[in-house]
């Protein structure tokens, strides 16, 4: 063995040391080990930086920008609340989410789609009265479930898709791993249905406290998209952070609805709730804030943010209620609702209440609002809601047209997935369904780079005939056959994926996989898809997969909570994908 291939296998092992057990960032780790093997000769610069220009990488880039639009226009919002419902139980509450997660998970990117699904689960689980650690962990592994089932699912298929055509063969279509990725979804999703509810812990995570905040009288008022609809098909008998106290239809007032409560257009609804209860009425389509003024409120909908303020001594309005001064013209805001402390009773839902030094308003103004007035004396306090500008629901139907258009387009070949998802980036922007500064912002560089520089890596592996060196001892018994080596080609991503990133995991065992099955004289094709999969089966660790990582917080989970219910997981994960791949790509 070469000095060079000792050199590149030390800078690997040290590389997934450090990755499984240190604190530093996965990116400056991996950029790290890229920047030494270049130093010392081992790479070239074109060598080292090459991963950064590959297709794979360059599709996640644009479906980051695809999910951002599908947020920003509601259409997340849109599917989950039609799919969700209202189960009574948990596992009932587990089926429901199975599909929606999984079908998403399939033609975007399921970290993106985890991001944008916590906050609603978080908030059904606070509807429904049910511990979010029974939901949120089986959203993760649903949603790695579902990236199995289409090319475009997951960032390691894509990875390895395009390691596949660097060896110059064809590469996969958008559905030629369903057949394998559907099993494993059935069989796995069947398990986590069964014994998800034992195995899982009861925790309730970290959640707001909605009894110990604020309490804000909002009112709405019914558009079109819910005419006709009861209260419970609307979604609105069971929210998270409030409830609706009373109804006006037609000049009577109804207190208390009844859940088969039927709603009209032009309805005024009340709600009592949390800061964040406004932000939740905002997401559900067909509701528009009361106050007239907010159509008036010249703020692109993405600008927008909801903001509380306490009035000061110097506020210009004192003594006035809401609907007698011009806080729109005078601050460029609307208020949304009126608050006090104490044990005062704002009668007219507070908007005409003469407002005083230490009422709490709470706004929707533009983003910049805060800090404009957070130094001003006309308030004593502003803050900000994170993440709580409105959806723009008038264009929900255009941004999923546009997702169908890029699946199908990559599906039947017309154009291959890297143009189809850019093509569908650019519509995004063009037709306004999102901004650039969004674009930019929604692109997770970090991601991006672990990948980028963990080709670099598996690239010093296969030059200096490091791989090669491996896959002769793995080979070198005379009893390991194909099939025995293509299971510990899977084991072997397994491990390496729990304890460092799936794509690493993808990128430093395919040149292993590809000596393998040169040395055994067989296709690439059953060792390459053996990786793709394993380095998705990620159940075990917090960390093995980033999905289980952001549901580790909002579930309240410690690491014995995976291995209780991930280890068979991954049993069942293997015992299903070997045979299956075998199936479509016999040795």
């Amino acid at each position: 063995m070469s000095w060079e291939a000792i050199v590149a296998i030390l800078t690997v092992l040290t590389v997934l040391g450090m990755l499984a057990f240190s604190k530093i960032a996965a990116d400056l780790i991996l950029m790290a080990g890229l920047v030494f093997l270049l130093v010392i000769g081992i790479l070239e610069p074109n060598e080292a930086f090459a991963g950064f220009g590959n297709t794979g990488l360059m599709t996640i880039a644009a479906l980051y920008i695809v999910a951002a639009g599908l947020r920003e226009t509601g259409a997340i919002q849109y599917i989950t609340r039609r799919l969700l419902g209202q189960p009574t139980t948990v596992r009932g509450a587990q089926f429901r989410m199975l599909v929606p997660t999984a079908t998403l998970s399939a033609f975007l990117n399921n970290t993106t789609v985890v991001a944008m699904l916590i906050p609603a689960v978080q908030e059904w689980c606070k509807r429904l009265k049910l511990p979010p650690s029974k939901l949120l962990l089986p959203l993760s592994y649903i949603s790695i479930l579902g990236g199995t089932c289409t090319l475009i699912g997951t960032s390691t298929n894509l990875i390895v898709n395009g390691l596949l055509q660097k060896e110059g063969l064809p590469g996969l279509a958008m559905f030629d791993i369903t057949g394998v990725g559907l099993t494993l979804l059935l069989v796995c999703g069947s398990f986590l249905l069964i014994f998800g509810n034992r195995l899982l812990p009861d925790s309730q995570g970290i959640t707001e406290d909605v009894d110990k905040v604020r309490e804000y009288h909002v009112e709405m008022v019914v558009d079109s998209p819910l005419e006709g609809k009861t209260l419970a098909l609307a979604g609105l008998t069971n929210l998270g952070y409030g409830y609706l106290a009373e109804v006006e239809q037609e000049g009577e007032v109804t207190q208390s609805p009844p859940h088969d409560f039927v709603l009209k257009k032009g309805d005024r609804l009340s709600f009592i709730g949390a800061p964040r209860c406004a932000h939740e009425l905002r997401s559900i389509a067909g509701l528009q804030p009361a106050n007239e003024d907010i159509q008036r409120l010249a703020v692109a909908h993405y600008r927008r943010r909801l903001v509380e303020v306490v009035v000061g001594p110097e506020f210009p309005f004192l003594g006035m209620s809401i609907e007698e001064c011009d806080f729109l013209g005078y601050y460029q805001a609307v208020v949304l609702s009126v608050a006090r402390g104490g044990k005062d009773k704002l009668p007219d839902k507070g908007l005409n209440t003469r407002l005083r030094v230490g009422d709490t308003l709470l706004l929707e103004a533009n983003k910049e609002f805060a800090n404009q007035f957070r130094f001003r004396k006309d308030f004593l306090l502003v803050s900000a809601l994170e993440n709580s500008s409105p959806p723009n629901f008038q264009k929900t139907y255009l941004a999923l047209g546009i997702l169908a258009a890029m699946v199908l387009l990559s599906a039947f070949e017309i154009i291959p997935i890297l143009e189809a998802a850019w093509l569908a980036a650019g519509v995004m922007l063009i037709t306004r369904c999102m901004n650039a500064g969004l674009a930019r912002r929604s692109i997770d560089f970090t991601v991006l780079t672990v990948i980028g520089a963990s080709f670099a890596l598996g690239e010093a592996l296969e030059k200096t005939g490091a791989a090669k060196t491996v896959a002769d001892s793995l080979m070198a018994n005379s009893n390991i056959t194909p099939l025995i080596a293509l299971v510990l080609i899977y084991l072997m991503t397994v491990i390496f994926t729990e304890l460092i990133t799936n794509n690493a995991a993808a990128v430093l065992m395919f040149p292993i996989c590809s000596a393998v099955a040169e040395q055994s004289g067989v296709s690439i094709m059953p060792f390459a898809i053996a990786v793709m999969f394993a380095a998705s089966a990620s159940f075990m660790t917090p960390i093995g997969y980033q999905t289980n990582l952001m549901v580790y917080g909002p579930g309240g989970y410690r690491t014995l909570d995976y291995l209780k219910i991930g280890v068979p997981m991954s049993l069942i994960a293997g015992m299903v994908n070997i045979p299956m791949i075998l199936v479509f790509w016999p040795l």
